[in-house]
Formats: structure tokens, C-alpha cells, sequence
């Protein structure tokens, strides 16, 4: 069979599968296992398929067929123009935290920490705009500070450091951005979502309560690590910037803007804390 009448045959077995956009990712997948970028795809449709690369093809689309993620199957995940490594240790990076990335990088910062930095997309991305800043990512699983380390590597990063901790636990040090993506889905909320989110850590999804856990950990220990004047961005939930803006404000922080997603949903909270004399 050709390249293009095994993908046909692929697209219409995910479409069976439920999966929600089966052509865009029978074509990934295809191209992910003839080793070729995904825009070369089109050039060898009409070539015929080679046995052990058909085989390979098979394996990879009953994996997804059963709603692993496509990045987990091909072990990246392209996020604001650079390719992370992803497994079922990390939350996959997703086209929505790149809210907190365009309005971070609107103003200058010089030592910026990631509360829960997982694969490290958010911290080694803003350090890969801003080459003069160096940055700390925390996590409280060893596994995804694993591949936090292999990513600041495969991108030639080495103002990265990265720490165990749980929160603030382990932190000192004080810093001029402060970012966080970290649990806020309610665990009630759990059992609606796509099926794919089974694949992900249930830790950096939930924080096994309302959603707003983390926020609140967060707020306790803010203070002593945010530089006067210095920012906190967190990404919430759609629903959710009323409470996290509250919580920040308990803890002393004036929030300074909330800035909306693509599509036009709140995504992330900004504070930040009083400046010198103010």
C-alpha cells in the first residue's frame, strides 16, 4: 500500500476511535514514523509504505486510538516555537499557557522562578527570550525534574537550575518574576474531561480539593520571595480569576491585570508587589 491509502485507512480508524481532530494527528503520527518532518509528509504519500515502517505506523495508532496523547507516542511537544521532551511524568504543554509567556516577556526581569515548572516549558522558554535572566524551576517529582534538566540541555540552557521542593519549602532566594501553572482543576471536575488527561500526572492537574489549593500555598509564601515591585503570573482555570485574585490580594499583592487566552477566557492572573516606598 502507498503512503497516502495507509493514512486514509488511519484517519478513518481514529475517527472511529473518537479521537477529536484524526486527520491532523494520523498525519503527525505517519510522519513520526517514516522519521520525517511533518511538512514533508506530502512529498512521499504516493510512495509505497515500507513493511517494518507500516508495522510501526500500526503501533503508534492503536496507542492513540486508545487517547494517549501524540505526544507522548512521539515524545515532544511543540510549544511557542521549540520542541520540549514530554512523558506521562509532565504535564503537556499547551497552546493556552502561552498566555503567561507573551505577558511575562512584556516587561523586564532578570531572575524569574517556576513554581512547579514540570517539563520546564514555561521557565526555559522565558529564559530562551531573555538570554540575560537566569531562572530557578521547582517540583516536588524527581521524575519531571528529570526531564525539566533534559530539556534546559537539549536547548542549551544552562542559566537553569532546578530544585526539589514542595512550593516554597526548599526555596530561598528572592526573585523579580515569579510564574506558575499549577493544579486548578476542582477533583469534582475530574471525571469530565478528555480522555487523554488520564495520561498526564493527576498532581499537575488537581489539587484533590476545589482547585484553588495551590493559589492559596502559593499566597503563603510569596512575600518572602517576590522583590519589591517584582510580578506573580499564575494561569487559572476559566472560571477562576475572581478567587485566585482574591487570594492574591490577601496576601498583600495588587493585581494588575488579567489577560485573556485565545479564546477570549481568562487565563492568567498578574500581581504585584508593592513597590519601594509605595
Amino acid at each position: 500500500m502507498t503512503a497516502a491509502q495507509v493514512l486514509a485507512r488511519a484517519v478513518a480508524l481514529l475517527r472511529d476511535a473518537g479521537v477529536p481532530d484524526p486527520v491532523r494527528d494520523a498525519r503527525r503520527l505517519l510522519a513520526h514514523a517514516l522519521g520525517i518532518a511533518p511538512d514533508r509528509l506530502t512529498l512521499v504519500l504516493p510512495e509505497t509504505l515500507l513493511p517494518e515502517t507500516a508495522a510501526l505506523y500500526d503501533a503508534t495508532l492503536a496507542r492513540r486510538a486508545a487517547r494517549e496523547p501524540v505526544s507522548h507516542i512521539t515524545g515532544t511537544r511543540a510549544f511557542y516555537g521549540r520542541d520540549f521532551r514530554v512523558t506521562a511524568d509532565v504535564l503537556d504543554p499547551r497552546p493556552e499557557t502561552e498566555t503567561l509567556i507573551a505577558a511575562a516577556l512584556a516587561a523586564p526581569f532578570s531572575r524569574v522562578l517556576d513554581l512547579g515548572t514540570g517539563s520546564g516549558c514555561i521557565l526555559l522558554t522565558l529564559l530562551a527570550e531573555r538570554p540575560g535572566a537566569t531562572g530557578l524551576g521547582s517540583d516536588i517529582s524527581p521524575a519531571a525534574l528529570g526531564i525539566a534538566r533534559d530539556n534546559a540541555a537539549r536547548l542549551g540552557i544552562a542559566r537553569a537550575e532546578f530544585v526539589a521542593s514542595e512550593w516554597w519549602a526548599e526555596l530561598t532566594g528572592v526573585f523579580d518574576l515569579i510564574v506558575s501553572n499549577p493544579p486548578y482543576i476542582a477533583v469534582c471536575e475530574m471525571p469530565d474531561l478528555a480522555p487523554e488527561l488520564a495520561h498526564e500526572p493527576r498532581g499537575a492537574l488537581t489539587d484533590g480539593g476545589d482547585g484553588l489549593g495551590a493559589y492559596r500555598a502559593l499566597a503563603a509564601g510569596v512575600a518572602a520571595h517576590l522583590a519589591p515591585g517584582g510580578r506573580l503570573m499564575v494561569e487559572i482555570g476559566p472560571t477562576q480569576a475572581a478567587a485566585v485574585s482574591d487570594i492574591l490580594r490577601g496576601a498583600g499583592l495588587e493585581i494588575t491585570a488579567l489577560h485573556t487566552d485565545l479564546d477570549s477566557r481568562h487565563r492568567v492572573v498578574e500581581a504585584r508587589a508593592a513597590a519601594p516606598g509605595a
